[in-house]
């Protein structure tokens, strides 16, 4: 079975972080950044190239193939900074209609700005994501 190409690696973050182009891109992934490593209490490690990542968990598929992800992360895309919830939002509808300006995806918060976000609710929605996640599944 082929092997998933987004590996945790040594790559440094913050030289990741650098690199982005955008400078308002490059100042919102370090408030990110800062936000995680607090709610989370985990360094943040880079996830292929793109990725930073924070813990991670072990999931099983029903065919038995298991794995490893980062229980949160990030990712300063061009087109928006992208955060991965990886609870979902199902469960979080009244803090999504609190937030402000954003779109989303199955697991990830797409961003242009963290200003026209608010970002109190974002932690608190990374909080109970982080939670969840730790509740269901075995982490490191």
């Amino acid at each position: 079975m082929a092997e998933l190409k987004t590996q945790v690696n040594d790559a440094d973050v913050h030289d990741f972080i650098d690199s982005v182009a955008d400078e308002r891109r490059r100042e919102d992934a370090r408030t990110v950044l800062e936000l995680m490593e607090t709610i989370t209490r985990r360094p943040a490690r880079m996830w292929g190239s793109s990725i930073v990542g924070f813990g991670s968990y072990r999931y099983t598929y029903a065919s038995g193939r298991t794995g490893d992800w980062m229980i949160t992360g990030f990712s300063p895309r061009k087109s928006a900074l992208t955060l991965y919830i990886m609870a979902g939002f199902s469960k979080h509808e009244e803090l999504l209609k609190k937030l402000g300006k954003f779109k989303t995806g199955k697991s990830c918060l797409y961003v242009k700005r963290l200003e026209d976000i608010d970002q109190k609710v974002l932690a608190q929605l990374i909080r109970a994501s982080v939670a969840h996640m730790r509740r269901t599944y075995p982490t490191t």
